[in-house]
């Protein structure tokens, strides 16, 4: 999928335009035709925003350069990526999984949690050995729909990075801007079934949750967390009229990938364009707890996810083709999505990366916020949530001194594209009170 000079040279300026490399002084690059698929007027986005949008589909979809939208072209496309949770869908998809499948005792119990995490405390393998038991025998169901305090251990470490004692979770060695420890538990909770039993497990608390109304609450343990996901009205429309433009569009999630790809599926968007974590299999297909690395990085128990600069790298190597170290980069204009959209700190370096939009939910997340507000290209759009968003944060984001994550975990100042540190921020694309 890589762009070439070659390709370039063929297609005209037009396709130089789309693609972002420089044409000769003086060239003008025909304009857009004006009949590219209209992002739907019936449903309301903050401020400018649907204008903002629909003026980079008009620019830069296939619909606008004849020669990209032959069916004789069988070259890259331009492309959009997305996260997943809280970014197209309201609610978190890996906890309705987890939920539902602690409901109904779905995950099985590892010989030695400490093998489930390279960065497990032991402190925590004595929490979950404690609530959960060892009188079945490894590999077996857990009895988590009777035995709360299981549930409870199990939930509070995947949401918290904490045992319900409140002592740390994990501990060790980890680059903070491309994994967290919590995010890539998930998957391993779910080592011995295979692929398909997740996705069916998937697939029942999707249909649950999809079917609960707005605002529903559900009990995991002791803990209440949200009971419904919706897909968002907008997003649905949007990845709809990219797509019916000419854009490849992918969703990029911290999540497991059988998990996203059900959901995904849900807005036609396929197995191939969904990228979250790979879990590798052993011999008879079910998933381990080491999962495939990037940029050149061996597999691993979680060290490389989509997460930060981990969504960075999982993009320019599984859509661009970038290998090795490279991949972790940030590349050329051709090489580059031209529409990101997130809603948290994990986003934050990818959908800088856009070269058309930064498309933000607003969640109130120091980093992501303080790039938006900061609007260095003048391309960054804020939507509040469109269901039940948060009301306007009423201190200012700390963008000068701890909004962002550094690699060792330590918090600093939220740096603009060309190293300047961003002045505090303060909230004004929000909803409610």
């Amino acid at each position: 999928m890589r762009r070439t000079t070659p390709l370039l040279a063929s297609l005209g300026l037009a396709a130089a335009a789309l693609l972002g490399t420089s044409v000769p002084a003086g060239a003008h690059s025909p304009a857009p035709r004006t009949h590219c698929p209209q992002l739907s007027k019936k449903l309301p986005w903050y401020g400018h925003n649907r204008a903002a949008l629909q003026r980079v589909v008009d620019e830069r979809g296939t619909c606008a350069h004849p020669a990209l939208a032959s069916e004789h072209y069988g070259g890259p496309r331009p492309v959009a990526a997305f996260d997943w949770d809280n970014t197209i869908s309201k609610n978190d998809i890996t906890d309705a999984t987890i939920a539902w499948s602690l409901r109904h005792d779905k995950i099985l119990r590892p010989r030695d949690w400490k093998d489930t995490s390279a960065w497990l405390t032991d402190e925590a393998a004595a929490a979950l050995t404690e609530a959960c038991g060892t009188d079945v025998p490894a590999g077996a169901p857990l009895p988590t729909s009777e035995r709360t305090e299981c549930a409870d251990e199990i939930f509070e470490i995947r949401s918290a990075a904490r045992t319900m004692g409140g002592a740390e979770a994990f501990a060790g060695t980890w680059n903070h801007r491309r994994t967290v420890p919590e995010y890539a538990w998930v998957p391993q909770l779910f080592a011995g079934h295979t692929p398909a039993e997740l996705t069916d497990y998937t697939r029942r608390a999707r249909a649950e949750a999809l079917a609960a109304p707005v605002g529903a609450t559900q009990r995991v343990g002791t803990h209440t967390i949200p009971g419904y996901v919706r897909y968002y009205a907008q997003q649905r429309d949007l990845v709809a009229t990219l797509q019916r433009a000419g854009f490849d569009v992918y969703i990029v999630s911290a999540g497991s990938e059988p998990v996203t790809e059900v959901w995904s599926a849900g807005i036609g968007i396929d197995k191939k364009h969904t990228i979250a974590i790979r879990s590798l299999l052993d011999r008879r297909g079910r998933i381990t707890t080491v999962n495939e690395g990037c940029g050149g990085e061996p597999a691993s128990k979680g060290a490389d996810i989509p997460y930060i600069d981990g969504k960075r790298c999982w993009i320019n190597q599984e859509i661009f083709g970038v290998k090795g170290p490279r991949a972790w980069q940030r590349q050329d204009f051709a090489h580059r999505i031209a529409i990101g959209g997130g809603d948290a700190d994990t986003d934050v370096t990818f959908v800088g990366d856009a070269t058309g939009a930064h498309l933000v939910l607003n969640r109130n997340k120091n980093e992501i916020m303080c790039r938006a507000y900061d609007n260095e290209d003048g391309r960054w759009l804020v939507n509040p949530m469109f269901i039940e968003p948060l009301p306007r944060k009423k201190d200012a984001y700390p963008c000068a001194t701890t909004a962002r994550t550094e690699e060792d975990g330590s918090l600093g100042p939220a740096r603009r594209d060309d190293g300047s540190v961003i002045p505090d921020q303060h909230d004004s694309a929000f909803g409610g009170a």
